[in-house]
C-alpha cells in the first residue's frame, strides 16, 4: 500500500490524550472512525474531525469492516481486554503506554497477534523526542566516553484524568523506557521505594535500575510538586550531557567548558512521528523506530519489579529477554 490516503485508522478513547491522536490522523488524512463510551463527547470529537463516532467497540469492528489499524487511548486496565478485540479481528493496533500494567496479559497480546499475523506496538513517545535521538547519537559515538549513569526527574501535579494506575505505571513508565533506549540493553535488577500521599495509588517513586558492568538509572516520579519538571542527566566518562525533554535543549559540561550545542527545535512533534512509524509500518516499510510489542512487554516487567520492590523494601533482579 504506497499511498497513506488508502488506510483506515480509529482511535478508541477520544479523551485528554486520545484528542491528541484524533488530531494527527486526521493530519495524516487516515483518520476513519473514533470510538468512546461518553457519547457527548466522541461526537464532538468526531464532529470537528469530519470522521464517524461510535460508542461501541464491537460495532465499530463490525461496521469499520477495512480498518488497517486501531489506536487504544483508554485507561490502562483497560487495554488488554480492547486490544484482544481488534487483534482478533486481524487489525493491527497501537495501545499508548503502557501496553499492560500486567505483563502477562502482554504476552497474551504478543502472542495473538503473532497468531493473527499483526502488527503490535506501545505508544512511548520519548523515543520519538528529537532530544532523546540526538543524545543517543551521542552516546554512540562515544565523543564524552562511555556512558555510566543516568538520572531522571519528572514531576508535575496528578492529571486528573488518570484513575486506574499511580506514578509508575503512567509516569515514571516513560523514563524506564527511555534509560533501556539509551543504555540499549536491559536491566538485571530493580529496586524501588514509593508512597501515596494524596491519592489512592502511589503517587511519588524513586527507581533504581541496574545494569550490567555496574552502570545505574536513576529515576525519581512525583505527582506532588507544582512546577512541570522532564529532565535528565547522562554521566559519562568524559562529560555530563543534560536534557531537558520540554524544551528540547541539550547541555554537554566538559572538565574545563560547558557546551550548548546549537539545535533547531523540531517542527514535527514527536506524536507524528511516533504515528507516522505505526503508518509506515502498516504499509509495509518495516519501520524500525517502532516500538516492538517485547520492548513495551520488558517496560511493563520493569514497572511490576519496582512496585513489588516497594511493597517488599528489596530488589527484584529480572531476566528480560
Amino acid at each position: 500500500m504506497s499511498n497513506k490516503s488508502e488506510l483506515r485508522l480509529a482511535v478508541i478513547g477520544a479523551g485528554g490524550w486520545g484528542k491528541n491522536h484524533v488530531r494527527v490522523l486526521a493530519d495524516q488524512g487516515v483518520l476513519s472512525a473514533v470510538c468512546d463510551t461518553n457519547e457527548e463527547r466522541c461526537r464532538e470529537v468526531a464532529a470537528r474531525f469530519n470522521t464517524r463516532y461510535y460508542t461501541c467497540l464491537d460495532e465499530m469492528l463490525c461496521d469499520e469492516l477495512k480498518l488497517h489499524g486501531c489506536v487504544v487511548c483508554t485507561p490502562t486496565k483497560t487495554h488488554f481486554g480492547i486490544a484482544k478485540k481488534i487483534i482478533e479481528k486481524g487489525v493491527n493496533v497501537f495501545v499508548e503506554k503502557p501496553m499492560s500494567f500486567s505483563s502477562e496479559e502482554c504476552e497474551e497480546m504478543i502472542s495473538l497477534s503473532k497468531k493473527k499475523k499483526v502488527l503490535l506496538t506501545s505508544g512511548y513517545i520519548e523515543r520519538f523526542n528529537p532530544i532523546v535521538q540526538d543524545v543517543k547519537r551521542i552516546i554512540r559515538s562515544k565523543t564524552y566516553g562511555d556512558l555510566l549513569m543516568m538520572e531522571f526527574h519528572r514531576e508535575n501535579r496528578m492529571p486528573l484524568h488518570i484513575k486506574d494506575v499511580g506514578i509508575i505505571y503512567d509516569t515514571s513508565v516513560h523514563d524506564i523506557d527511555t534509560a533501556m533506549f539509551l543504555f540499549d540493553t536491559r536491566p538485571q535488577v530493580v529496586f524501588a521505594r514509593a508512597g501515596a500521599k494524596f491519592h489512592s495509588y502511589e503517587d511519588f517513586a524513586t527507581i533504581m535500575l541496574g545494569f550490567e558492568d555496574q552502570k545505574v538509572a536513576i529515576i525519581a516520579s512525583n505527582w506532588i510538586t507544582p512546577k512541570k519538571v522532564r529532565t535528565f542527566n547522562a554521566v559519562c566518562t568524559e562529560g555530563i550531557i543534560s536534557g531537558d525533554f520540554i524544551t528540547q535543549e541539550i547541555r554537554i559540561d566538559e572538565a574545563t567548558r560547558t557546551v550548548t550545542p546549537r539545535r533547531e527545535r523540531q517542527l514535527v512533534e514527536p506524536l507524528t512521528l511516533e504515528l507516522k512509524s505505526f503508518i509506515d509500518a502498516i504499509q509495509g516499510k518495516n519501520d524500525e523506530s517502532m516500538v516492538s510489542a517485547s520492548e513495551a512487554t520488558n517496560v511493563t516487567k520493569v514497572a511490576e519489579a519496582a512496585i513489588l520492590s516497594s511493597k517488599t523494601g528489596s530488589p527484584i533482579y529480572l531476566e528480560l529477554k
